[in-house]
């Protein structure tokens, strides 16, 4: 085991334990945490199968195997954003329609006072 394995695998425990322990602590929920775990295993299996690091390092052409992590870190990053994209989008729409129905039920509160009021001024 090299010294570049080790320290891999020092990195990828540690974070799959701050993971579970911001999980733990309700800091990050369940649904994103399962991101975290994928790209740590898949990081560990990568450290630890270096014929598997070579062949997608072949595979994409490129000449070091340094710049095969940099792009799958980079991808990563990419699928990170486009999914807090989406998430971001789901939520802006569900605050638009509380704020609607927030808005319509001020109304008709508003309307019953005033309906009251007018009832209780004319009796």
């Amino acid at each position: 085991m090299t010294r570049a394995q080790v320290i891999a695998a020092l990195v990828a425990v540690l974070v799959a334990l701050a993971v579970l322990d911001l999980v733990r602590r309700r800091r990050l929920s369940e649904e994103f945490s399962l991101l975290w775990v994928v790209a740590t295993v898949g990081a560990a299996v990568l450290a630890f199968w270096g014929g598997l690091l070579t062949a997608i390092t072949h595979a994409l052409g490129a000449l070091y195997e340094t710049s095969t992590i940099f792009f799958l870190g980079i991808l990563f990053v990419l699928v990170v954003l486009l999914y807090y994209a989406v998430k971001l989008t789901a939520l802006t729409q569900e605050v638009r329609t509380l704020a609607q129905e927030s808005a319509l039920l001020r109304l008709r509160l508003e309307e019953a006072e005033a309906a009251r009021r007018e009832q209780g001024a004319s009796a």
